[in-house]
């Protein structure tokens, strides 16, 4: 019974955004930006809506969506932990950072921790390579990091 409230609450505001955009198709872009915005990530029910709407297949949504590393099938953490594991970052130490993050986070790149606090992504490029290596917290970049700024950053967060 939740599931269908909470089902027919996303299609509802789905469609509300899709309205936003005059049901475009060549609107999608924004539309799965504007859906990740709301809800931290893209969830199946908003899918089916955008394809049904739109009439767009379910497998070009799907694409889109895998093709730019912005967007997410899964929901993330209230704080989403971004190691950069780039050339200019792996060749600087990130290894390390990503190493240290899943020990001290119990959890592995795209999971979440019980409490819903923190996630954990591997990124291929943060466009800070100048700062290398870097780490990010929802959109807060922090470079030329070490494990002990990691640690120092993660127990910032832990205390919220």
């Amino acid at each position: 019974m939740e599931e269908n409230c909470v089902f027919e609450k996303v299609k509802r505001e789905t469609k509300e955004i899709i309205k936003n955009y005059a049901n475009e198709k060549n609107q999608l872009i924004g539309i799965l930006n504007d859906i990740q915005e709301k809800y931290g990530y893209i969830p199946k029910q908003a899918q089916l809506v955008i394809s049904e709407e739109l009439k767009i297949p379910m497998a070009e949504i799907y694409g889109v969506i895998t093709f730019y590393s912005r967007f997410t099938l899964a929901p993330k953490g209230k704080y989403n932990l971004s190691i950069c594991l780039g050339t200019a970052c792996y060749v600087k130490g990130s290894q390390k950072l990503l190493d240290r993050a899943k020990e001290r986070l119990n959890i592995e790149p795209g999971q979440v921790t019980l409490d819903g606090k923190f996630s954990i992504d591997e990124v291929r490029c943060v466009g800070a390579c100048g700062l290398a290596p870097v780490f990010m917290v929802n959109d807060e970049v922090y470079g030329n990091a070490t494990v002990k700024k990691l640690d120092e950053v993660l127990d910032k967060y832990m205390k919220e």
